[in-house]
């Protein structure tokens, strides 16, 4: 029944949030250090600032978390509760607001890359376009490599993105 599948997919919504608030940054900067990333650096609570502030060991646990965040809101969605696929991305989408505005700290987060990465690879493989996602990876890395900028190369890449799904959809 259709109601049953609009308030399954609210629900999902909902933990995909959730899970994306986790605040993995926050966690392993209090652990390794003791200290809140949010009055380190420039006070953002994603995985670049644990990086520059705490050290590469904690920033690739954050980063390894805040992937996972957003594929396992796809995942939950997909094989758990087996949505329609727009249920599924909009848990992706969840993760990454989830993420970017946590709940547990007052509505700051990260930039949501990590989550956003998490969520399209894990879309992107479930559903067969994991040619585009190797696309899509390539188009962040080029412009990292020449600026340096995580942020910019990210919103090249999801300038981006509804190009490579069109052609990854054409056969």
């Amino acid at each position: 029944m259709i109601i049953n599948e609009v308030v399954t997919g609210i629900i999902v919504v909902v933990i995909g949030y959730l899970v994306g608030s986790i605040p993995s940054a926050y966690i392993a900067t209090r652990l390794a250090r003791g200290k809140d990333i949010r009055r380190l650096g420039g006070g953002n609570v994603g995985g670049l600032n644990v990086f520059r502030e705490v050290g590469a060991w904690p920033a690739l646990a954050v980063g390894l978390v805040d992937l996972g965040k957003g594929a396992e809101a796809v995942a939950i969605a997909y094989w758990l509760l087996d949505l329609f696929p727009t249920f599924v991305m909009l848990a992706g989408l969840a993760a990454v607001i989830g993420h970017n505005w946590m709940v547990w700290l007052k509505f700051s987060g990260g930039k949501g890359v990590g989550a956003t990465i998490g969520a399209l690879a894990g879309a992107m493989t479930l559903y067969g376009y994991w040619p585009g996602l190797l696309i899509f990876l390539g188009i962040i890395l080029i412009p990292v490599i020449i600026t340096r900028n995580i942020a910019l190369s990210m919103s090249i890449a999801l300038l981006f993105l509804p190009l490579i799904i069109w052609l990854n959809t054409k056969s």
